[in-house]
Parts: C-alpha cells; structure tokens; sequence
C-alpha cells in the first residue's frame, strides 16, 4: 500500500469536507449551528488521522495495520459524523464510538510498530 497516497487523497477530501461544512453546509440543513458541530468535529478528526497516515508512511516499518486502522476510523468516525449531519438520522451516533476505538487501535500501532 503507498500510505503516501492514501494520505493525500484522504487529506484533500478532509480538507475539501471541511470548507464544503464551512460554507455550504447552511444551505443543505435545517438547524446550522447545532449540525455544524457534528460535521466540524468529524471534519478535524478527518484531517488529524490524514497527518497520522503520513506517520505511517514515515515510518521505518510501514505499519498497514495501523495505516489501515486510521482509514476505518475516518470512515467510521467522521463518516457517521457526516452522514448524521446530512440526514439527521442521530441513530449513527452509536457508530462513531467504533470509529474513535480504531484511532486508538491505529495510534497503539504505529507506538509499538516494529522496524524492519
């Protein structure tokens, strides 16, 4: 897998998500300020865990394991995020713990990865 890659596209669809909830999410939902929130939270988890895959890629070992973990997370966390966001539907809500347990997993990872 070419972790810098995965970093980049994630990072650019994090950073393209955030300026989409920065300025046109008030035009797509109902109560703006208190969804914003939401989409907020999960738009910065995106773009801390876009940094974490370049720590993966960094790193002498190249742990996919841990690589693999952040992009669950993203999909997980921040997805349910959005997707609450978007459809109002708060049951995902019980989704996004899952996500936040795969960044844990993906950050133990990469701590105790071994070199090559």
């Amino acid at each position: 897998m070419n972790w810098w890659r995965v970093a980049g596209v994630i990072g650019a669809l994090g950073v393209a998500l955030g300026a989409f909830g920065a300025h046109g999410l008030k035009n797509v939902v109902d109560d703006p300020d208190t969804i914003a929130r939401w989409w907020e939270v999960g738009a910065r988890y995106h773009l801390i865990h876009s940094a974490a895959l370049l720590g993966v890629a960094a790193h002498p070992a190249r742990p996919a394991a841990a690589g693999w973990a952040f992009v669950v997370g993203i999909a997980l966390f921040s997805g349910s995020l959005y997707v609450m966001t978007l459809t109002g539907i708060t049951k995902l809500g019980m989704i996004t713990p899952l996500g936040g347990l795969a960044f844990i997993a993906g950050w133990c990872l990469l701590a105790f990865a071994r070199e090559r």
